[in-house]
Parts: structure tokens; sequence; C-alpha cells
């Protein structure tokens, strides 16, 4: 699978009325083009950010899936209002799958509660093409100890961005995973020093509650 990590930069105060509209208009009809729409998220302390997961089965798909959302007429009719939310939206990641894939649950109808859990995507820079081999065997036992279990494993896709008009992260190599604790109160933050030779940059740690009709709950 081919993934997409979004997070745009949002006006002040505007978070809700995007994740409105989002929830609203955007779910289903780009589903219908060819995505899955993974996740969508309110970011802890950033209440000025977005962040979603969007994903597809291959680059050629992608391709495809995107051409006939942003050329179709739901975005057309609701762009200038989704735009109008916005500051920057090209803080995205083009990433692979490079372990346990995210599980597909049933989404809630518009109206839903919100969940009470917490994602937590962790983003490690890094150097080499065998990180994702290192980090299952080296840092997932230590994870497995301190009672985290990745839900997820991604990692930088190389390809070429086909669809330019929305454009990417270039120049970024990372390793992204993605662990899930009941409630907030019970998550854990676990040190990886045996990674940490393989580091480019200071990790990024978001830390996301999802929103009501998000798949990942």
């Amino acid at each position: 699978m081919i993934h997409e990590l979004r997070r745009y930069t949002l006006l002040p105060g505007r978070r809700d009325t995007l994740i409105s509209l989002f929830e609203r208009e955007f779910i289903e009809t780009q589903e219908a083009a060819g995505m899955r729409i993974t996740g969508s998220f309110r970011e802890v302390g950033e209440p000025d950010t977005f962040p979603w997961l969007r994903a597809f089965p291959d680059m050629a798909s992608r391709k495809a899936a995107l051409e006939a959302f942003y050329g179709g007429p739901v975005w057309q009719a609701n762009r200038d209002a989704a735009n109008a939310t916005m500051i920057d939206s090209d803080d995205v990641l083009l990433l692979r799958s490079a372990g346990p894939d995210f599980p597909s649950w049933e989404r809630p109808p518009v109206g839903a509660t919100p969940p009470s859990s917490l994602y937590v995507a962790t983003i490690h820079h890094v150097e080499g093409d065998d990180f994702a081999e290192l980090f299952h065997r080296k840092a997932r036992p230590a994870l497995a100890e301190a009672g985290v279990e990745p839900v997820a494993c991604l990692e930088t896709e190389d390809a070429e961005n086909t669809f330019p008009r929305l454009p990417v992260r270039a120049g970024v190599q990372v390793f992204v995973w993605f662990a899930r604790f009941e409630t907030a109160e019970e998550e854990r933050e676990v040190d990886l020093p045996m990674l940490e030779h393989r580091f480019t940059a200071p990790t990024e740690r978001l830390r996301l509650q999802p929103t009501a009709r998000s798949a990942l709950r």
C-alpha cells in the first residue's frame, strides 16, 4: 500500500470547521474515487493543525484516484470553503508499508462521538535502506517489553510524485510507526537507543486523537 500522511496548518480557530466539512463531504467521495481514508485526527497541543491519512493500492492507482477526486464535482463545489481554513497543505509524507499495516474498522456515521483512544505517530529521520529491518529486529522487542505494539509501520516511498498538483516533502527519508493507546492517560513513550546511530534529525512525535468518523478508532 501507498500512504500519505498529511498535516495541514490552519488559520486559528478553523480546525473544527474543516473537520466538519471533511467528514460530511470528503470521506465517501474520496473513497468512491479509489482511495481509503484511513484516519483523521485532532493533534494534541496543536490546535491549528489537521493531520490525516489516506492510502492507495499502488502509485498508478494513486494518480488515477487523485485525478478523479480533484477533477470531480464534490471538490470543485467545496474547495473554496476547505482552502479558506488553511495556511498550508504541503506538509505531506509519501510512504509505503514497512511492516504491519493499519487495521480496517467500520467507519461510524455522521454525528458519532469521537473515541477516547490516542494514536502516536513517531517519525524517525533515518539513513540507509535497511532501517525497517533494523527496527523490527532491534526495537520491537524493547517496545513489546514496554507494552507498546506498533499497529503500523511505514517508510518513505521514493517513486516520483505523479500528481504534482499536490506536493509532497522531497529530500527526506523517514520511518514512521504508529502506536495506539486506549486513552491518553495510558500513553507511554519508549526510548530506543539502539536506533539512534541511524537518525539524521530529531524525531517527531505526533499525538493524535481520532475524529468522530475516523476509521482508526
